[in-house]
C-alpha cells in the first residue's frame, strides 16, 4: 500500500474539519437529531397582503403575511413582514425602522381607534368612527362656509379655500393620492401635499 500525500491546503482543511467537529462534540451538539427533524416552513398557511411602509415619504413595498382561515368571525394575525421584492422603490429591502414593523403592529400602546378630547377636558375618550368622521365633517365645512373667497379683489371668481390644508399620507399610492387631489381642490383648498413621492 502505497504512502497518502496530501498537500499543504489539504492538510489544514483537513485539520480544521476535525478540530470543528470535535469541538462541537465536546459541546454535546449532536448534528444527527438536528437533521433529521422536518421542519415547516412558517409562511406555509399564511396569507400574502402587499402594502406600504407608513414611516416615512420613500414608501417601499412591504409583504405582511397572516394567519387565520378568513372566516366570518375569525381575526387573523401578522405574523412576518418583509420588504417586497417586486417592488420598484425598494427591490425588497428595508431600512431598520421598516424591517421592525411587526413589533409596530403589535405594540401595546398602538392607538387603533379614534379617541376625541373636548374642548377644557382633560382627557381623551374612545368615540365611534361615525362620531370622528361626523366631526371632521362638520368642522370642515363650518370653516369652508367662514372663510371661503369666490371673487379676489379685482372681481375675478377664484374659489380658494385657504384656511384648511391636506396632508395625504406616505401609504397612498399614485391613484388614491390622485382622487385626494381631486377631492380637495373641487372643495377649493390651495394647500395640498402627499407626504410620499410614488
Amino acid at each position: 500500500m502505497g504512502a497518502m500525500s496530501v498537500s499543504r491546503r489539504q492538510f489544514f482543511r483537513y485539520s480544521g474539519a476535525a478540530l470543528g467537529a470535535s469541538s462541537l462534540t465536546a459541546l454535546g451538539f449532536s448534528p444527527t437529531p438536528a437533521l433529521a427533524q422536518v421542519r415547516p416552513f412558517k409562511l406555509a398557511r399564511t396569507t400574502e397582503t402587499r402594502n406600504t411602509c407608513p414611516y416615512c415619504s420613500v414608501s417601499c413595498g412591504v409583504l405582511m403575511y397572516s394567519t387565520g382561515d378568513r372566516a366570518k368571525n375569525s381575526r387573523s394575525s401578522i405574523i412576518h413582514i418583509e420588504g417586497d421584492p417586486d417592488h420598484p422603490v425598494n427591490r425588497g429591502t428595508l431600512c431598520p425602522k421598516g424591517a421592525a414593523l411587526l413589533d409596530f403592529v403589535h405594540a401595546p400602546t398602538r392607538l387603533t381607534y379614534p379617541e376625541y378630547r373636548a374642548p377644557g377636558a382633560k382627557e381623551w375618550k374612545r368615540v365611534s368612527w361615525d362620531f370622528a368622521l361626523d366631526r371632521i365633517a362638520r368642522l370642515m365645512k363650518d370653516d369652508r362656509d367662514k372663510n371661503f373667497i369666490a371673487k379676489n379683489q379685482a372681481g375675478q371668481t377664484v374659489n380658494r379655500w385657504t384656511s384648511t390644508g391636506m396632508l395625504a399620507a406616505s401609504a397612498s399610492s399614485n391613484e388614491t393620492a390622485f382622487l385626494t387631489y381631486k377631492v380637495v381642490r373641487s372643495m377649493g383648498m390651495i394647500v395640498f401635499d402627499n407626504q410620499a413621492r410614488v
